[in-house]
């Protein structure tokens, strides 16, 4: 991308925060009245530092890790395989409430606009869901202007609303007007204060999206990604601080029924056109932030899922080339946070500040440990500064799991927790079963097939996008085969991967002294071409056809294969040998793929063709 066009894209996130951060600060300030009030700015001074400090240190990351250096791959790469799970969970977390907060404070600023709307708050926050849920799964992708405008929109209405709040100040001599009388339902102390600093850190969120996108830039991409960053930050923090100050200026203090940017926008502009642009483009660019989620949720993971830290459903694309299942989990986990907080966002805040800085502090200890061992040019400038920003986030992580932990920061801690928890066991799970998996010299002669009939000729490689598969019947003639002398057998047996399952399913075709014909699903060449290798070492008793699906499909390109086999082939019945892991617990089973099934259900409408499993049990 542009950095014209990334800017917007990719700031999409941080920059929306200036629509709930600071109101999330004075929403803690304003309990105990106007002696809390007066700390705002203070408060605000402090998040503007360490949003400078931060977007520093994530200019060091994007040096380190060229390729894109997200929080999971940089605490797990350098701090270790805990560390980067806890990253990873607290990055999920924050995804699944980046789309809660974003979607709550975007019906926020349309109920503002017309109040009439205000009871419809969660039906509403659920259709928008929706329409992002249904929208990502036929592959809605950030691109372009289309992308670029909410961003562009809502960094003008800031500008214009900052600015003529500083020309209606200036008539006042820039005199802080007095607040409306809030009597105080708290005692002002350190405590409060810290909630308010903690609430108002959210405006962070989303600040790390660059350093993971860098392959995204156009070259020289590490360069091009840092100079983004850097005008990302300036703008967060020139908004950031320029809403509090005119907040201030101006004595507006939240209120219920009405956000604070909408209260700006109608004592500034009235209620005309300039007011319905800033509340539009508010809603719009918070939108915008809750679909970037539904890029970075589900790519996490598939790096969790490529690692054995997540169910290898996680690694596999649709039919729209969009990660269906990572997509669908995120929908509902968000859906079930905003119903469980009736869409409010200041309910919402306290669960996520924990996640974000979670991942934020042990990125930047990630680098800190990072700059010490690899001691390149200018590396202790570097280390530094990381350092630095790791020492803020964890101060901030531990300020908002302590003072909002009865608020609703146990949540988002106890979910950290139990995906922790459920990671590693998946991990072991995996590493159990690949034990009872792996080959074991000899496996290989008990699977060969001396004396196969020849097999016919394989249709020509299938590598293009999968489609939607919708089978109609078409592909062979009528079955009449009557009598055992009528069938003409082909069996394909199909191989996710060499092991003691795929050879079982060997194994059981060649007993039946029938045509043979092994078939594997690669997403890339390199891919093939490994497990080329492999099979030539483990005995190459069968002929091997590899088909290419560089979309990470299995089924819909494997269905085509044998739809073209069977049209070239018509007189034959063809068997699908599909090797199967069973598990003896019922949780396991969701674990395992379960393509036999998919098979099954695909290819039943077409005439001569016979799916089978071959069962292998595993721990």
């Amino acid at each position: 991308m542009r950095k014209l066009v990334a800017l917007p894209v990719l700031s999409a996130d941080a920059l929306s925060s200036v629509a709930y951060g600071p109101e999330a600060m004075l929403a803690v300030l304003v309990l105990a009245g106007a002696a809390g009030l007066s700390y705002s700015l203070p408060i605000a001074v402090t998040i503007a530092f360490l949003m400078l400090v931060v977007g520093l240190s994530y200019r060091q990351t994007i040096r380190a890790y060229p390729h894109g250096g997200g929080s999971y791959i940089v605490a797990g790469d350098n701090l270790g395989l805990l560390p980067g799970l806890a990253a990873a969970g607290g990055l999920l977390i924050d995804y699944v409430l980046t789309v809660a907060v974003s979607i709550a404070s975007g019906i926020a600023a349309i109920t503002s606009a017309i109040p009439s709307l205000a009871p419809a708050t969660v039906p509403l926050g659920l259709a928008v869901m929706a329409l992002l849920f249904v929208g990502n799964l036929r592959g809605v992708r950030q691109a372009g202007v289309l992308f670029s405008a909410p961003t562009y929109a809502f960094v003008l209405a800031m500008f214009a609303l900052i600015a003529g709040s500083l020309v209606d100040a200036a008539g006042d001599g820039f005199a802080a007007r007095a607040t409306p009388p809030t009597p105080a339902t708290e005692s002002l102390g350190v405590l409060l204060v810290m909630r308010a600093f903690a609430s108002g850190a959210t405006a962070m969120t989303g600040i790390e999206a660059i350093s993971n996108a860098v392959p995204a830039f156009r070259p020289v991409r590490w360069r091009n990604a840092r100079t983004t960053l850097t005008w990302m930050t300036g703008l967060l923090v020139t908004l950031f601080a320029g809403v509090v100050a005119i907040v201030h200026l101006r004595g507006i203090v939240p209120r219920t029924g009405e956000t604070v940017l909408s209260q700006l926008a109608h004592l500034t502009f009235g209620s005309g056109p300039l007011y319905v642009f800033v509340q539009a483009a508010t809603a719009a660019v918070l939108l915008l932030a809750a679909n970037t989620a539904y890029n970075d949720f589900p790519r996490v993971l598939f790096l969790l899922a490529r690692n054995g830290h997540a169910p290898r459903v996680f690694l596999r694309q649709g039919d729209r080339l969009a990660f269906s299942n990572g997509i669908a989990l995120l929908s509902a986990a968000a859906a079930l946070v905003f119903v469980a907080f009736a869409g409010k966002t200041n309910a919402l805040i306290p669960l996520y500040a924990v996640g974000v800085f979670l991942a934020f502090s042990l990125s930047q200890a990630g680098m800190v440990v990072h700059w010490r061992r690899v001691r390149t040019r200018h590396w202790r400038k570097s280390l530094a500064i990381n350092a630095t920003g790791a020492v803020l986030s964890v101060l901030v992580l531990i300020t908002a799991a302590i003072t909002k932990f009865t608020a609703g920061a146990w949540v988002a801690l106890v979910a950290i927790g139990l995906f922790f928890l459920l990671a590693t066991r998946i991990r072991h799970h995996y590493r159990t079963a690949g034990a009872a998996l792996r080959l074991r010299p000899g496996a290989v002669e008990a699977a060969g097939a001396p004396g196969i009939a020849p097999v016919p000729p394989a249709p020509a490689p299938v590598s293009a996008r999968p489609e939607a598969v919708r089978p109609d019947g078409r592909g062979g003639e009528a079955e009449a085969e009557e009598t055992p002398e009528s069938f003409h057998h082909l069996a394909v047996v199909t191989l996710a991967a060499l092991d003691l399952a795929g050879l079982r399913a060997l194994a059981y075709a060649a007993s039946v002294r029938q045509p043979t014909l092994a078939v594997h699903i690669s997403p890339s060449e390199e891919e093939a071409q490994r497990f080329r290798d492999h099979w030539d070492q483990w005995g190459d008793h069968v002929p091997l056809h590899v088909v290419l699906s560089p979309y990470r499909a299995i089924v819909a390109p494997l269905i085509h294969y044998i739809e073209a086999l069977h049209r070239q082939n018509p007189g034959l019945t063809i068997t699908v040998i599909v090797p199967e892991i069973v598990t003896r617990r019922l949780r396991h089973r969701l674990l395992h793929s379960k393509d036999a099934a998919r098979l099954r259900r695909a290819l039943r409408p077409l005439p001569g063709i016979v799916v089978t499993s071959v069962p292998f049990h595993v721990p």
